[in-house]
């Protein structure tokens, strides 16, 4: 899972062109969206985008993505659970 972690923090600043920010910048608990990162509703498009073209993961159901987005911990998690 560290792995996974390691591999998601580049991956969403790649996507979302967060230059300023470094890997070992972001705790994996904390919140993406509001205080942790400050993401907006774009961003969580992109992070949608994200899932499906690494990992073959499809949202079907928005309201799940809160939940998944709230950090990179339960992005993980999710993944695991749901990678095809």
């Amino acid at each position: 899972m560290e792995d996974l972690i390691e591999t998601l923090k580049k991956q969403v600043i790649e996507q979302l062109n967060l230059a300023e920010i470094r890997p070992e910048d972001i705790d994996p608990a904390a919140p993406l969206f509001g205080e942790g990162l400050g993401l907006d509703s774009i961003d969580a498009l992109e992070l949608i985008v994200l899932l499906e073209k690494h990992y073959g993961i499809k949202l079907n159901d928005p309201k799940e993505a809160k939940e998944i987005f709230a950090s990179l911990q339960s992005m993980s998690n999710y993944i695991l659970n749901n990678k095809k």
